[in-house]
């Protein structure tokens, strides 16, 4: 499947906006001494993926 910019900027930015959400959740999770592992490997996952994307932007861009 191949994207064009626009559709990379629109993942790039829906990808942030549950990154920003994640890490508040983790930051309460953290507070009540929850379980952060399931939500540090979502962040992780989602660090390669915005890594992946922005390299494919950066490709388009030239």
């Amino acid at each position: 499947m191949t994207l064009n910019k626009k559709e990379i900027e629109y993942k790039i930015l829906d990808l942030k906006t549950d990154y920003v959400r994640l890490q508040q959740d983790l930051e309460k999770l953290e507070y009540v001494k929850g379980n952060l592992h399931p939500l540090e490997k979502q962040l992780a996952e989602m660090e390669i993926e915005l890594q992946e994307l922005n390299k494919l932007l950066g490709e388009i861009e030239k």
